[in-house]
């Protein structure tokens, strides 16, 4: 693959990315991960 076509892909790669974070932060879902994340962490503990 040549340089300037890896810079395309890198390109389109990054802000599709920031495009889905953008998508799942607007939607409420970091308090979703947020939230099975404690969980999680509470079990493991022993305190939930």
């Amino acid at each position: 693959m040549g340089s300037k076509k890896k810079k395309v892909v890198s390109g389109i790669t990054l802000a599709m990315a920031c495009a889905f974070i953008w998508y799942g932060a607007a939607r409420g879902e970091a308090a979703v991960v947020l939230n099975k994340a404690v969980n999680i962490c509470l079990e493991c503990i022993g305190l939930g």
